[in-house]
């Protein structure tokens, strides 16, 4: 075959219409594998290698797409992603161009979440006019969490350098798998009932009816601590289940929720009366640093002193004042004093009165002239208005009725110029046969046939004799 009958493409042609061929062929899909690879690019581009036992792809997600996602991808990581087949035409590179990504079975997970979020926000379980204030120094602190995780160590660490002589009451939970939602709920359960039973069980004791003791009792437990260390959302999903929000939620000792998550929040976090995102900040919000109340303590006393001082010294000053004033010399020219004053501001007072009746009398007389004088005005306005409605109504009524008049007369003229009769004034004429027909052929009438042949004077009677 001649050179000249030969299609000669160039590699980056062919290899832009496979690209063409392969995206239009197989749109977007989804897609799941491991993570490996994964490069994050300056630009906020994502390269990785998604791969499975049998085989590996080469990938990419887009920093416009990658935005959203509220996971940092990394090297053994299990995901889904909407991807549609692509290739690098540069290198020829077969490849998947990610625009979604979700750990694997978050998604369901996540729809389960937000449809909870959703019924319990409904109900009120998230208002914050139900969230309770934390304590100012609660004395003892309850833990709700895994006894061996690294969670309650961190709490009791922080509770034990900022207050060291706090009392911390652990209730062990399984805080991972599908008996912890019920283990975390029944410890929250547990240490309310705790509360009510040990404090009415000492005022019972002391003589007080068992309905007062229930309404009195004092808690031994100020403040709940409720959560576990870091974990994926599956490890953490027994924070997300309904019964531990409704435990939160009933609990009648102030909660805060720690579980360790600060991308997202859980369930937990939502109805607890405060979130923390770490068991350690947990424990810094629950109790200040005992140095710092001490130190808040002793300027308080301070100032206390202080201020009693400076009062004492007031008060003592006033008082040396007052017992040399002039009152106490001369207690009954000052009665008198106050005697003439008020006589004097009685007798101003009727001067006063008087004036401002007459002046109100004044106003009343100069309102009733500028009345009469502006009802006055209207009237004559209101005659002179309707006279000249009354003139613009005639003139506009003979008006009218010179419109109608135009209006017949040429109706007349246009009548009598399409009378029909009007037509044999000028030399017309209209012939019939005896029925009545008009004639208006030749062919309509034969000969002997009688016809009655109307003029602009009179009408002629004639036969036809004779027909061309």
């Amino acid at each position: 075959m001649s050179n000249s009958k030969r299609q000669i493409y160039s590699v980056s042609e062919i290899n832009r219409k496979a690209r063409m061929v392969l995206e239009s062929a197989m749109g977007e899909l989804w897609v799941e594998g491991e993570l490996s690879r994964v490069t994050i690019h300056s630009s906020g581009h994502w390269y990785f290698t998604l791969k499975d036992a049998g085989a590996a792809v080469s990938c990419a997600m887009f920093a416009r797409d990658n935005a959203n996602i509220t996971f940092r991808p990394k090297d053994g990581m299990q995901v889904q992603m909407l991807a549609r087949p692509s290739l690098y035409e540069a290198s020829g590179r077969y490849q998947l161009i990610a625009s979604e990504m979700e750990e694997a079975g978050k998604g369901n997970l996540q729809e389960q979440f937000e449809k909870l979020k959703a019924k319990l926000d409904a109900e009120g379980l998230f208002s914050k006019d139900r969230k309770k204030p934390l304590p100012l120094l609660p004395k003892k602190i309850g833990v709700v969490t895994s006894p061996t995780g690294a969670a309650i160590r961190d709490i009791i660490n922080v509770l034990t350098r900022r207050f060291p002589n706090l009392e911390i009451l652990l209730a062990p939970v399984t805080v991972q798998g599908p008996t912890a939602a019920k283990s975390i709920a029944n410890a929250i359960r547990f240490l309310n009932k705790r509360n009510v039973e040990q404090a009415s069980r000492l005022l019972l004791d002391a003589g007080i009816n068992k309905r007062d003791a229930c309404s009195m009792f004092d808690r031994s437990i100020d403040l709940l601590i409720v959560g576990r260390g870091g974990g994926s959302i599956e490890d953490l999903w027994a924070f997300n289940e309904e019964v531990v929000a409704r435990a939160i939620f009933a609990s009648e000792i102030p909660v805060i929720s720690a579980v360790w998550h600060e991308i997202d929040f859980t369930i937990a976090d939502f109805v607890a009366d405060v979130r923390a995102p770490t068991p350690s900040v947990a424990a810094e919000l629950a109790v200040r640093e005992k140095g710092d109340l001490e130190d808040a303590i002793s300027l308080g006393q301070r100032r206390l002193n202080e201020s009693l001082m400076r009062m004492s010294k007031d008060f003592q000053l006033r008082l040396n004042r007052a017992a040399h004033s002039y009152v106490f010399r001369e207690p009954a020219v000052l009665v008198k004093q106050h005697r003439q004053t008020i006589q004097s501001l009685e007798t101003r007072m009727g001067d006063l009165l008087k004036l401002e009746s007459r002046a109100i009398f004044q106003r009343l007389e100069r309102s009733n002239v500028r009345m009469e004088h502006l009802l006055e005005s209207g009237v004559l306005q209101a005659h002179q208005r309707v006279d000249e409605l009354s003139m613009m109504m005639r003139h506009e009524m003979e008006r009218k009725a010179e419109r109608s008049r135009q209006t017949v007369q040429s109706l007349e003229r246009q009548l009598r110029m399409l009378n029909p009769l009007a037509v044999l004034g000028r030399g017309y004429s209209l012939t019939r046969k005896p029925d009545g027909s008009v004639v208006r052929t030749a062919k309509d009438i034969q000969v002997g046939d009688e016809m009655v042949t109307t003029l602009a004077d009179g009408k002629v009677v004639s036969n036809v004799t004779e027909k061309e």
